[in-house]
């Protein structure tokens, strides 16, 4: 591990150190309260060893600070007091120490606290990555494994509250043509591989700002950056173009292979519309290009100006 140790006392300092090293641990020395906390925030110890009364902040205070700062990682905070008294042990346990030893130092002791907080901040450590596994899978499609809706709705809001003022940008609305026929014919199984290819091809088609996300079934929506509409209208003939070069046969098509169609709304200068606008236009844009006969893009620039 690596440990942060915060004493104003040279002596105390050099025995910790060399309790702490001894241990087999990495350690990181501050001279006082302050200097502790910055330290902290630069090195991210998994263990902190501080002594109750210093300059600057204090281990009470060090031990709050910690406690405020820490998100999806856990430092264990061990108190060093000169007294060791009830009331102390108490405050410090109030403030957020995990464990305390007293002055005069014994190793022995302070390495039997070392080996606890290698256990626990390495618990809280798969713990952290449980949950960022569960938090990732949730905002997963897991058939595609592209983002989903709620990834979606996250990044809209996201992108309108970081301040979008500025920034251009297009949602495309794309749905497979014929798939239920497809279904039909070839069964779910060649379904959901058919899917699964498209979804490929759509990720690989646009830059690695843009986003795409699975909308349902066999509808996707991508997120275009810093786009404007004939930006973007050229960016979907080519992912168009690139699902119908995978040649899918699909007998029940007028084309013989499966495609796709495209509607596409944009956020720009003068169309600075909320998010639900942008998605009910990109669909109205969709059922156009569906309308029209299939496997082609549509504007929803162009139904406005009709």
């Amino acid at each position: 591990m690596k440990i942060l140790i915060a004493d104003d006392d040279q002596i105390s300092r050099m025995i910790t150190k060399a309790a702490v090293e001894q241990s087999g641990h990495e350690c990181i020395v501050a001279v006082d309260g302050d200097s502790a906390w910055q330290l902290y925030k630069e090195h991210s110890p998994e263990a902190v060893v501080t002594d109750l009364m210093m300059p600057g902040l204090n281990g009470l205070d060090l031990c709050r600070a910690i406690r405020a700062a820490e998100e999806d990682r856990y430092t264990y905070v061990i108190l060093v007091t000169s007294h060791g008294s009830r009331k102390d042990v108490l405050a410090g346990m109030e403030a957020g120490a995990d464990d305390y030893v007293t002055k005069p130092l014994d190793p022995f002791s302070l390495h039997i606290r070392l080996l606890a907080a290698q256990r626990i901040t390495s618990l809280h450590a798969d713990l952290a990555r449980y949950r960022s596994a569960l938090s990732e899978q949730a905002r997963t499609d897991p058939l595609t494994k592209l983002h989903n809706r709620l990834k979606l709705a996250e990044d809209l809001g996201a992108l309108h509250s970081g301040g979008v003022t500025g920034h251009n940008y297009c949602l495309a609305m794309v749905d497979v043509d014929n798939f239920k026929s497809y279904n039909d014919i070839y069964g779910h199984q060649a379904g959901d591989a058919a899917l699964v290819a498209i979804a490929s091809t759509l990720a690989s088609e646009v830059r690695k700002s843009d986003a795409v996300y699975r909308f349902g079934g066999e509808e996707f929506l991508l997120v275009l950056r810093d786009q404007e509409a004939p930006g973007a209208r050229m960016v979907m003939e080519r992912v168009r173009s690139a699902v119908q070069s995978l040649r899918i046969e699909h007998s029940g098509d007028p084309d013989g292979v499966l495609t796709i169609s495209a509607g596409i709304s944009a956020f720009t200068d003068g169309h600075r519309a909320g998010t639900e606008q942008l998605l009910r236009e990109a669909d109205l844009a969709l059922y156009a290009s569906k309308a029209s006969g299939r496997n082609r893009v549509s504007l929803a620039d162009a139904l406005r100006s009709e």
